[in-house]
């Protein structure tokens, strides 16, 4: 089971209480239902059997009547309802003009608990959410401008950078930042995938902060080698023109300890010096023989 459907199953059971129910219920029409008028009824279908189930719970809890869930081989479901008292009621207590393009009545969605419930509803109906093993990335796809726009404000009520873009024939609101998609999660009581998502992240950023040590430390010992592979030629070329005998007596233990232990840091090189030095001392004894190869060069050409 997918990031995405594990967070519908674990929200879709969600009931607090009955005006957070008529608000998760108005979002469900809203997003997933087909409405007619002649002939009446109200019709959900997807895949998604957990957009069904809640629908369905939703309408016991609000006006305990039990409907039907039909099922074409369990690959889709579908919800058909054409009583037409029932319709009224639901009409009714959504307290919304279906004729309207309006998302939602802003009497529906006026505490805070219900205003998470309209999230909920959306998502379970028309949400998803990528892996984040893979990306950041949790979107809602809407059926029109309106509708966008509305759940986009609706969701930026809680402090959340949501966005708005148009694909196709459809309209998505979208969220791409991990923050703001823990929040949203928390927002629609996703408590598991919230934690799930965090403990991802917290091992992605490790793993990141490995890689780029590693990176950094790899791109340092290179420098080292190619540092220590020029000082070992420049060394050898004046042992072969003019002798080691030919530096000062400083300048000849580092060339010596630096041809006898080319793998060595500088640090190690300033432990093997008599005196001791310090490894800015190495460097600069070991910058006077690339020094003095480089002026031997010049000459011989």
């Amino acid at each position: 089971m997918s990031f995405s459907l594990n967070v519908k199953k674990e929200i879709y059971t969600i009931i607090h209480n009955r005006h957070c129910a008529i608000a998760e219920l108005a979002s469900i029409i809203d997003f997933c239902s087909d409405i007619s008028y002649n002939p009446l009824f109200i019709s959900i279908s997807s895949e998604n059997k957990f957009i069904l189930d809640k629908f369905k719970s939703l309408i016991k809890f609000i006006f305990d009547i039990d409907i039907l869930i039909n099922s074409d081989n369990g690959k889709s479901y579908k919800i058909f309802i054409d009583n037409k008292e029932l319709i009224t009621k639901i009409f009714n207590i959504i307290n919304k003009n279906v004729y309207e393009e309006e998302l939602y009545s802003s009497l529906i969605v006026t505490s805070i608990c219900c205003k998470r419930a309209y999230i909920r509803g959306a998502f379970l109906g028309v949400g998803y959410i990528c892996s984040p093993e893979k990306n950041y990335h949790l979107e809602f796809i809407c059926n029109s401008y309106i509708q966008a726009q509305n759940l986009k404000d609706l969701i930026n009520f809680f402090d959340i950078d949501a966005k708005c873009l148009e694909k196709k024939e459809n309209f998505i609101v979208y969220i791409k930042e991990a923050e703001q998609i823990v929040e949203l999660l928390n927002i629609i009581e996703a408590h598991k995938a919230l934690l799930e998502l965090e403990n991802i992240r917290v091992f992605k950023d490790v793993r990141n902060n490995i890689n780029r040590i590693v990176n950094c430390e790899t791109a340092n010992l290179n420098k080292v080698v190619s540092a220590s592979i020029k000082q070992k030629e420049n060394i050898e070329f004046i042992k072969k023109t003019v002798g080691l005998d030919y530096l000062p007596k400083p300048l000849k233990e580092i060339a010596t300890l630096r041809l006898n232990y080319p793998d060595r840091s500088l640090q190690e090189l300033s432990q093997m010096t008599n005196p001791v030095i310090t490894k800015s001392g190495v460097n600069h004894r070991l910058k006077k023989i690339n020094s003095i190869a480089e002026n031997l060069r010049g000459k011989i050409r």
